[in-house]
């Protein structure tokens, strides 16, 4: 009640805030220089894949109607407008899997209506937009906000998980069409005989399996026993669209004989061609859908609405974790009011709307933290040891120390001061033990300690964001390039995202734990666990993952129904009831609490060795043999510390 009757409120202290922090938003990216670009890139890799996947997959769900030249555009316009207006630079924008779902159902609906059909597909879905803006405009006026806290982990990992089941299901779908004719197609083409459609049927086989197999290697190349860590990163970061290159390049590896069209490759129109042009004009198309079915488009509006709402924040809230020490203040309000004007836009020019993305935005996070610990380390090593050749104390040191990370950190000092003082505590005692002998090699090294010690900081600015979307924009003047990526790497790279999302996701850990026999159980303790493991009975572990699953299988079996499948995002917002007011009679409080944790806590395995942010048990090499230290980069330290949703683990050490 109190949100209603102050509209307008959250919008006006979301945009207050940013603005007192604009300017430094764009002055804190150029101190970086050129290492911008790095992130940029990145991020900009993990946003166009997806967003080119899900093109081909809406190009076949309506006929053409759309395809990955519209995915392209809104992706680029939707993220050049947020990081320059939006509230919240570090959230990265991308038309998602929930849109392309709703996309095709719309499109189910109107083409077999005789008011509609093909031809008003998208002048009904803009009026779909029209509403939708409007929703979005209401719950950022009215504070709606401030109820995100509700939408609990329970949720998060049910859409998750809902998410990737969709994800294997498109990629079987997409490998078994590879042995079809498509509709509307020649079937008395060359390419389209038993011989060379069984050919294409079991290249598509080999490159599905293929991408998704080297993609998941390379993903986890951190690990990897070989290599320099630069090296290691690299295959890291980079390695996904490289398997997507080589694989495409592989496929062009095929006899001479072989038809052209085997194996398949990307439908799409290019951006200069008619077929996109006309989209541009859409608007003009809004008036001749009938009246009754302008009104009906506030159904499909309202799921979206909600939809997008809930994706939107919680990508926004993971971009931000607390653990980060983000120091500009949020702006969920003035942000879903800008989603608002982004979404109507998108439906006036025929494009599917883009919304924040997971796990792009806290990984554009995470990417930017290691950036800014760059910065801290090389400027505090070179200013500690100026200081030790001028024979200063170990009290000069670590005031010098201090400056150096309130310069850096671009926060106005007084504001800063505080959190300072608590936040270098480890490193000051580090500097100032040296003066009583309380470190035992016998002095303060500033290579050493300043790395164990230092603080997580990020660089929120709004230029990686900008650039990453400039280069989606540019990537729609390489259509003809793109559109020679065989279909069946798309398939691949779908099963990719859904593998690749589940460690991290602890519905799917309680489902793994079900189907460890009781004598076997302790071999999960050995390894890093999560914390519920050891303080929930196994009984209430395997009875909350058994109604998560049963509530997966009900979502997931609404989006099978024909037309009323539109409403698949309805159970996500039941589940707010559920949990408040009958999981709470069901389970112990305290049960409760760890199973829907909202941070995922895990607890170092009997045998492991783990990192913590600050490194505090890492014990200084007292031999002084530099070959024995351990190499580690700051994406690895990054890459162990978080989940594949983006999710900083907390580290509970274990006494024992």
């Amino acid at each position: 009640m109190d949100n209603i009757k102050g509209p307008f409120k959250g919008i006006v202290s979301d945009f207050k805030g940013r603005r007192a922090c604009y300017k430094q938003d764009w002055t804190a990216a150029f101190c970086c220089g050129p290492r911008i670009l790095a992130p940029s890139t990145y991020i900009f890799f993990a946003s166009a894949l997806p967003v080119i996947a899900f093109g081909e997959q809406l190009s076949r769900e309506t006929d053409g109607s759309l395809s990955t030249v519209e995915t392209l555009a809104s992706t680029a316009i939707c993220g050049i407008i947020h990081s320059i207006f939006g509230g919240q630079p570090l959230l990265i924008l991308g038309v998602a899997e929930p849109t392309v779902i709703m996309y095709t159902y719309l499109y189910s609906f109107a083409k077999g209506r005789a008011g509609l059909g093909q031809a008003l597909f998208l002048a009904w879905a803009g009026w779909v937009c029209t509403w939708t803006a409007l929703l979005l405009f209401l719950l950022a006026i009215f504070n709606a906000c401030t109820i995100i806290n509700r939408f609990t982990r329970i949720a998060g990992e049910l859409f998750g998980m809902l998410i990737a089941v969709l994800f294997i299901q498109q990629a079987v779908k997409g490998v078994i069409s590879e042995y079809k004719i498509p509709v509307a197609e020649d079937a008395t083409a060359e390419k389209y005989q038993f011989q060379w459609l069984y050919a294409n049927g079991l290249l598509g086989i080999i490159f599905s399996f293929g991408l998704l197999i080297t993609s998941l290697k390379s993903r986890r190349a951190r690990s990897w026993r070989y290599g320099t860590g630069w090296f290691r990163s690299s295959i890291a970061d980079y390695g996904v669209p490289l398997m997507v290159l080589l694989w495409s390049l592989l496929s062009f590896s095929v006899p001479s004989t072989v038809p052209s069209g085997v194996p398949r490759r990307l439908i799409s129109p290019l951006p200069w061609g008619s077929a996109s042009l006309q989209h541009w004009t859409v608007i003009k198309d809004m008036g001749k859908v009938p009246q009754g079915y302008i009104f009906a488009a506030f159904v499909p509006a309202v799921m979206i609405a909600g939809l997008y709402f809930f994706d939107h924040s919680v990508a926004s809230q993971m971009a931000q974790p607390k653990e980060f020490n983000l120091k500009k203040p949020p702006c969920y309000h003035y942000d879903i009011l800008i989603l608002g004007i982004m979404t109507l836009l998108c439906g006036l020019i025929g494009l599917p709307p883009s919304n924040g993305v997971l796990p792009q935005s806290p990984m554009h996070t995470r990417s930017l933290a290691v950036l800014k610990r760059q910065l801290f380390r090389k400027r505090m090593v070179k200013s500690a040891k100026e200081c030790m050749k001028q024979k200063a104390s170990n009290s000069e040191i670590y005031g010098r120390l201090q400056a150096v990370f309130i310069e850096i950190d671009a926060t106005p000092a007084d504001a800063l001061q505080p959190s300072v003082a608590h936040e270098l505590k480890d490193l000051k005692d580090a500097v100032m033990k040296g003066e009583d002998g309380g470190i035992r090699i016998g002095k303060f090294d500033p290579e050493k300690h300043i790395d164990a010690y230092l603080p997580v900081r990020v660089n929120e600015q709004r230029l990686s964001n900008l650039l990453q979307s400039l280069l989606v924009a540019a990537s729609l003047f390489a259509m003809p390039v793109i559109k020679k990526i065989p279909t069946s790497v798309l398939w691949g790279y779908f099963a990719y995202m859904a593998i690749d999302s589940l460690p991290g996701n602890q519905f799917w850990e309680r489902m793994m734990l079900l189907f460890i026999t009781p004598g076997r159980r302790y071999k999960v303790l050995e390894g890093a666990h999560a914390s519920f493991v050891e303080s929930v009975p196994y009984k209430n572990i395997a009875t909350f993952t058994l109604f998560q699953l049963l509530y997966l299988l009900v979502c997931f079996g609404v989006t099978w129904i024909p037309v009323a499948g539109i409403l698949f995002p309805l159970p996500f917002f039941l589940l707010i009831s559920i949990r408040q007011h009958i999981l709470p009679k069901l389970f112990h409080p305290l049960h409760l609490h760890e199973l829907d944790a909202a941070d995922y806590e895990e607890i170092p395995g009997v045998w492991s060795h783990s990192h913590g942010i600050s490194f505090k048990d890492r014990e200084p090499n007292q031999s002084g043999d530099k070959d024995r230290e351990v190499e580690m980069s700051d994406a690895e330290i990054f890459d162990e510390l978080t989940t594949s949703r983006g999710e900083l683990k907390l580290r509970s050490v274990k006494l024992r």
